[in-house]
């Protein structure tokens, strides 16, 4: 289920629950400054202010990076996993926030714990569930993992701030 610009769909689990509400293409382009070719979720799942989002990824073969990482064996760079989950959490906190992203950006204070476990290769579909750890004011602590069909292939710890973009 995806979202408007305008509106937000909840989604629910199969006991009717609610378990936050879905982050479309347009909002995520509202939210955070990144652009092709380094904007690296597609859309976000289970949005629930100050706590969680789960960031979507489908990597395919024709990444710019492909050619170079490896051509013979492709791969997707760990570093970019661990934006994607940055890219995530940043939206994550832009909604929480509902901040006013005109002449602000959100930038990465600190990474911690990354461990990578597994390739991510050309077809897989990444899902990143971010978790907020802690927050005071413009500063949110994360914990972040990614995964290609329900195994982990990444997890870290990261910190992200909102900063004035210069005029």
């Amino acid at each position: 289920m995806t979202t408007t610009a305008d509106e937000a769909a909840e989604i629910t689990d199969t006991a009717g629950e609610d378990v936050g509400i879905a982050v479309d293409y347009a909002e995520i382009l509202k939210r955070i400054p990144h652009r092709y070719p380094f904007l690296l979720i597609d859309r976000g799942e289970g949005w629930v202010k100050n706590t969680s989002m789960v960031g979507i990824k489908n990597v395919t073969f024709n990444e710019p990076f492909f050619n170079g990482h490896f051509p013979e064996n492709p791969v997707m760079p760990g570093v970019l996993l661990i934006e994607a989950m940055g890219q995530t959490g940043a939206v994550l906190m832009s909604k929480s926030l509902d901040a006013d992203v005109e002449g602000k950006t959100i930038f990465f204070m600190s990474i911690d714990g990354v461990k990578f476990r597994s390739p991510v290769r050309p077809g897989d579909v990444v899902r990143m569930p971010v978790k907020v750890v802690r927050h005071r004011g413009d500063i949110f602590k994360f914990r972040g993992e990614a995964y290609v069909n329900d195994k982990i292939v990444c997890e870290a710890e990261f910190a992200a701030m909102v900063v004035e973009s210069p005029k």
